[in-house]
């Protein structure tokens, strides 16, 4: 079994990695719509 100090920080990068990944879609989506609307108009 992995050691509190090992879980810690482990469930410290996992943390990072789900809000970059969030805030990476949230940026992908709006960028999506500029380029959608760039082209549309």
């Amino acid at each position: 079994m992995a050691s509190d100090g090992n879980m810690n920080s482990a469930t410290q990068t996992y943390e990072g990695f789900v809000a970059l990944i969030k805030w990476g879609t949230i940026a992908s989506v709006v960028v999506a719509a500029l380029v959608v609307l760039l082209i549309a108009s």
